[in-house]
């Protein structure tokens, strides 16, 4: 096994990403892994790029992530944020602390000079030597958005307003009708994403949201395709057990594109390959062992194994059982 491709999301793909390379560095120590991070969180702040899900991994990886929060820097301050809401400027619901406001900086200085933001990505990862390829999914802009379905302080139902509005503000607590990704018609993939995909040994898909992580990922020209027609075995984790969402609130996500909150649920919506979906296998908590025949009869290889990732072992445990999956 020489090439491992990951499409990520934040804090759940990079904690898994994290596991797998403590795994692989034991098991299969020349293994190359690409991850493929979703940047439909990203967004204009304060004239600032900043990148969430780029930035969790690579912090993650890299051995400067909050450990307790799971996203940010550990040792984190606020001054600048606390001095930018005294001009009456910035989001009240997301202030950047003032070490990742660095990486914002550099990253928005490089964007401006000319650098794609895989250019940029690769500048940053120079310092965090992350142990893996980072890529974004695209260099073209492609921001989530959802579609208010009722009044909200100043938002009226058929807004559309950015995801992380609507996830940290709200808490995904007002009703969305759709998601958006705006952009999405002039993008394209980022260089290397194709063919990490392609040239793949086999490719994971980590506990990361399906609908606004993965899915968006998934949601660029080509992707979909490419996962469809690579050799390499595609097994996915799910982010679901027992009934609820791991972290965050992805039940809502899923229910707002009419998907039960289960590891069945999950499993079915991405579907598979024999049937022009995307999984060959699928790995599923203890708890849901009950969905195996379900899963088996739709064509998709499953097991069930403990999916609580509590720390880097619990990690590497999940990332050993999803390469097993593969080699049966």
């Amino acid at each position: 096994m020489q090439k491992v491709t990951v499409l990520a999301g934040g804090v759940g793909g990079a904690r898994f990403t994290r596991g797998l390379l403590h795994q692989l560095e034991h098991a299969h120590p020349s293994a190359d892994v690409t991850v493929i991070v979703n940047t439909g969180d990203d967004l204009w702040l304060n004239g600032l790029r900043v990148c969430p899900d780029l930035d969790t991994v690579m912090y993650t990886l890299g051995g400067g992530i909050n450990e307790e929060w799971g996203w940010g820097r550990a040792g984190e301050s606020r001054r600048t944020s606390e001095e930018i809401a005294a001009y009456g400027r910035g989001w009240s619901w997301f202030t950047l602390g003032d070490l990742d406001l660095a990486t914002h900086i550099v990253r928005t200085d490089l964007l401006r000079g000319g650098a794609t933001l895989s250019q940029a990505t690769a500048f940053l990862c120079e310092r965090w030597q992350p142990g893996a390829r980072l890529l974004p999914m695209s260099d073209q802009p492609v921001e989530t958005h959802v579609r208010i379905g009722a009044d909200a302080d100043e938002h009226r139902a058929g807004d559309l307003v950015h995801f992380e509005e609507w996830w940290v503000r709200y808490r995904a607590h007002i009703p969305v009708t759709e998601f958006v990704q705006v952009g999405l018609g002039a993008a394209t993939a980022a260089p290397g994403v194709l063919e990490a995909i392609g040239e793949a040994d086999v490719v994971l898909l980590p506990p990361s949201n399906p609908v606004v992580s993965v899915g968006t990922i998934l949601a660029v020209p080509g992707i979909r395709d490419a996962l469809r027609s690579t050799a390499a075995p595609v097994v996915g984790v799910s982010p679901i057990i027992g009934g609820s969402a791991v972290r965050g609130m992805a039940d809502e996500c899923l229910r707002t594109i009419g998907v039960e909150t289960s590891a069945l649920g999950v499993g079915l919506h991405y579907g598979s390959r024999r049937s022009g979906g995307l999984l060959d296998g699928w790995l599923v908590d203890e708890a849901d062992a009950a969905s195996l025949p379900a899963l088996a009869a739709a064509g998709i290889r499953s097991a069930a194994v403990p999916l609580w990732m509590r720390d880097v072992p619990s990690a590497a445990a999940i990332a050993r059982e999803a390469l097993t999956l593969v080699e049966r």
